[in-house]
């Protein structure tokens, strides 16, 4: 990508304003030193809309950017599920969940396992949570985010990875959640201005200047990208060694609809530290719901931001518009097309101004997610570890140094194993097989303890215990089945197990941290029910649509 000046202005003028406004929201009055209520959770001050783009801005990084966009090139819209299955998951989440951690007043996931179970539960899923944000989701948007550079502007892949790192810890590491979550509110700006632009651009080529031409073009000239539910051999996609696979080992059929894609939705929406910590940060429980349905409806955009370019990249390559781009698509060290440079190649093709606009739109969605994940990271190591084993005495003061220290390391080591990744064709699918593993013990755990007063301590450190062997005795034991079905599969026989374990051992009785729930717990504003039902109607009509 060749960068005028101009297009360096905007992206610089961009990195500076990020790194000064972080600094600025995360400056305190005289007189008043950080606490760890101020760094871990924003000073519990976060309005609604502070609260929807942060939890956007947290969640669209280069998995969505880059890896969505190599999945809509292989797969087509069927991707979009994960997106569209969110906006309804962000209601549910803000109805159901959200209350229960309200009322017990908690600030980490471990935290609320140790009202409801016990300190063992607690440390177990802690440790949990640590491995996979830092080897899984850490690493991930650090190696997508690096492959972006190297693919536009020809930036080594170690260099990428450290200069990624570095930038996200310039703004995030001394303020913490406040300069995450504020800073996240121009970061979507960037996020929907520069990946409309980028759409605008994909479509504009293949309708020869006409954009609505364009969309009609590609439904026409790749139909089979237009299905939202895919059956077994009904597609065949790359597989990243240039052979080919089934996509419904990827996204089998109904499944993604009825069975496994909810335990991977609500798990990350309602259990995840740093998605569910922007909603503990609100000023109410009224602002944190109001601010999930915002986030709700960017969810519905963010397909013709992420997934309609790639569709576009794959009708490009196969009309053969244009050998630069077929070219650029192209992985020069194994000589095969890989879906996911579909997003950078785009990114090469656009206009000046745009391109710098484009490219700080991805680097913040880059770096907004790596910044929320070290910051979450640091709270759960600092609030669930440290202060629980290491100090119990720890200081307001030495809990943000000990979360600062923490998060420079998660960088550090997701750095260092990030380059790993590079063999994948789509690393979006990496992230949602791997952190699939503990994904079924984690919803299991948490719904059995909110709603079934009679789940007990040891039935939950089983389920715990069990999660990852099952995961994995299901992939190479029965490796044609898709992990979405294995989610689903073992989180019903991990379900079976904390029944069976809670009946056996509580005699029927209910445990004495079971959560009493009321009805008036879930009552919602007025606002909210609207929002809730346009979502709901928006969702019936997609699905109707593209079928």
């Amino acid at each position: 990508m060749n960068f005028t000046s101009l297009d360096l202005t905007i992206f610089v003028g961009y990195c500076l304003l990020i790194i000064l406004m972080g600094y600025f929201v995360s400056r305190e009055k005289k007189g008043h030193v950080k606490n760890s209520n101020d760094y871990f959770l924003a000073s519990k001050a976060l309005p609604w809309w502070a609260v929807g783009a942060s939890l956007i801005a947290s969640n669209i990084s280069a998995e969505q950017f880059i890896g969505m966009s190599g999945s809509g090139y292989a797969l087509g819209l069927a991707i979009s599920t994960y997106e569209w299955m969110a906006a309804a998951t962000l209601i549910i989440v803000a109805i159901f969940f959200l209350p229960i951690y309200l009322k017990e007043g908690i600030s980490t996931m471990p935290q609320f396992l140790l009202k409801r179970y016990d300190s063992r539960v607690r440390t177990t899923m802690a440790i949990f949570w640590l491995l996979v944000y830092v080897f899984v989701n850490l690493t991930s948007v650090l190696y997508l985010g690096a492959l972006s550079l190297n693919t536009i502007l020809g930036v080594p892949l170690g260099y990428g990875i450290a200069g990624l790192a570095v930038f996200a810890m310039l703004y995030s590491i001394y303020g913490g959640l406040k300069a995450v979550a504020w800073t996240d509110v121009i970061q979507v700006f960037f996020l929907v201005a520069g990946g409309l632009a980028t759409t605008y651009l994909a479509l504009n080529i293949v309708g020869d200047g006409d954009v609505w031409g364009g969309f009609m073009a590609l439904i026409k000239q790749a139909p089979s990208h237009f299905k939202m539910i895919i059956f077994e051999g009904e597609m065949m996609i790359p597989d990243g060694a240039g052979g080919e696979r089934d996509a419904y080992l990827d996204l089998p059929g109904l499944s993604v609809l009825i069975g496994g894609m909810w335990v991977v939705n609500l798990n990350y929406w309602g259990f995840n530290q740093y998605i569910t910590q922007r909603a503990l940060a609100a000023k109410s429980l009224n602002e944190a719901q109001k601010g999930m349905v915002f986030a709700g409806f960017l969810k519905l955009l963010m397909p013709l931001i992420v997934v309609i370019p790639g569709i576009a990249a794959y009708v490009i390559v196969r009309e053969g518009f244009d050998t630069s781009f077929i070219q650029s698509m192209t992985d020069p060290e194994v000589g095969i097309i890989k879906s996911d440079r579909a997003y950078p190649t785009l990114l090469q093709l656009l206009p000046t101004g745009l391109k710098g606009l484009a490219f700080a739109a991805l680097t913040a969605a880059i770096v907004s997610s790596l910044a929320s994940m070290a910051n979450s990271t640091s709270t759960i190591f600092t609030l669930d570890i440290y202060k629980s084993f290491f100090d119990t005495k720890a200081s307001e003061k030495k809990q943000v140094r000990v979360g600062r220290i923490t998060a420079v390391a998660a960088f550090f080591l997701a750095a260092l194993v990030a380059p790993a990744l590079r063999q994948l064709d789509q690393a979006f699918q990496y992230i949602q097989e791997y952190t699939g593993f503990v994904s079924p013990g984690v919803f299991a755990i948490f719904i059995f303890g909110f709603f079934w007063k009679k789940t007990t301590s040891n039935a939950a450190l089983t389920a715990a215990a069990l999660t990852i062997p099952l995961s994995t005795l299901f992939k190479f034991m029965v490796p044609g089945l898709p992990f979405i079905d294995r989610m689903g599969v073992v989180f019903l026989i991990i379900s079976v197990v904390i029944i069976g374990v809670s009946l056996y051992e509580g005699k029927g009785k209910d445990h004495p941290n079971g959560i009493e729930i009321t009805p008036d717990l879930f009552t919602t504003s007025t606002k909210f029910k609207i929002g809730a039902i346009l979502i709901a109607g928006i969702l019936a009509a997609l699905y109707t649509v593209f079928w």
